[in-house]
């Protein structure tokens, strides 16, 4: 009996499957038929999707950063500030952006990632809450608290993305690459190391790993990718300025990560997918929002603590032990 329900459990979870790539891709397309405000959000989905999934590498090789809005204002600021006083187009300004951040990144991470806990957390947040002030204080360059405005476009090989439904393409290509890209690296060894240092550090120190360069190619890679969802969040609103990167947005990166699923490929997308458009659900009890947020985390944390991207697995536990 245990034979012949392992050999049926792909034929049974294989309708699922295809349902739930339907569902993706309806989703996806859905934007391109609806109105400017549909398409807006849906950019701002794909965004937090690229975003998110940095802070999901790095929460994946077990730390998690309470700063990762700045990695997203170096990456917005520094494309920005290239293509203007360097005359980059679009691509060379945000990989110097890019560069840029992993540069920060690298050099912030080999000294805060000697700390564990609690106390990694508080001191992202504090490099978060410096470098908003850097930027309020440097109106120079940064323009101050007033930002900077009149960005231009991205534009690629002669496409200028000026439209929603044109950038939407682009931050639904950039996203679903790095969907991609995580879901390639957890089937490589180096995904397998980073999962390896996440559950038992010392013991993964002890088979030849080395954790500390582990620890800090996966803090640099997923500050990278934020950086990357900054240059196009520049883009794509004209606009930066110190307060659209405040702590406040790096909780909400958090919690997009938590409820879709801190372990899972999917869990940025998940995340970002529903908590993106929740606020204007709840744009008429804006006092409240934070209590529903609130609510939702510790109900997803109670009865869900794989995410929302981990309901297939009881699902599919459960039909299996029926079938047996």
């Amino acid at each position: 009996m245990t034979v012949l329900s392992l050999e049926s459990s792909p034929a049974r979870t294989a309708p699922l499957r295809w349902l739930l790539w339907a569902v993706l891709a309806a989703a996806a397309a859905a934007p391109w038929f609806a109105g400017p405000f549909v398409q807006h959000l849906a950019v701002l989905t794909c965004l937090n999707v690229l975003i998110v999934n940095g802070l999901a590498l790095i929460a994946r090789c077990g730390q998690l950063s309470l700063g990762h809005a700045a990695f997203v204002a170096v990456g917005a600021y520094g494309s920005v500030l290239a293509g203007r006083h360097l005359g980059l187009g679009f691509l060379p300004a945000a990989l110097v952006g890019i560069v840029s951040t992993a540069l920060v990144a690298l050099a912030l991470g080999a000294v805060i990632l000697r700390l564990k806990g609690v106390y990694f957390v508080l001191v992202t947040f504090a490099f978060g809450e410096l470098l908003r002030l850097i930027l309020l204080d440097g109106a120079s360059w940064s323009g101050g608290a007033n930002g900077i405005a009149g960005i231009e476009p991205a534009s690629l090989a002669g496409l200028v993305f000026d439209s929603r439904a044109r950038f939407y393409g682009l931050a639904l290509a950039v996203a679903l690459g790095s969907v991609a890209l995580l879901g390639a690296l957890a089937r490589r060894p180096f995904g397998h190391a980073i999962d390896a240092v996440a559950e038992n550090p010392a013991l993964a120190e002890s088979t030849g790993l080395s954790v500390r360069r582990i620890q800090l190619c996966a803090f640099v890679g997923g500050c990278a990718l934020a950086a990357a969802g900054g240059a196009l969040q520049a883009r794509y609103v004209g606009y930066v300025s110190p307060e659209s990167f405040n702590a406040s947005i790096s909780i909400g990166f958090i919690i997009m990560l938590v409820i879709g699923g801190r372990r899972s490929v999917w869990g940025g997308l998940v995340g970002a997918m529903v908590l993106t458009p929740l606020p204007e659900l709840f744009r008429g009890a804006v006092q409240t929002q934070h209590i529903f947020y609130g609510a939702a985390l510790i109900l997803i944390l109670r009865f869900l603590p794989a995410g929302l991207a981990g309901l297939p697995g009881p699902w599919q536990a459960r039909r299996g032990k029926e079938s047996q």
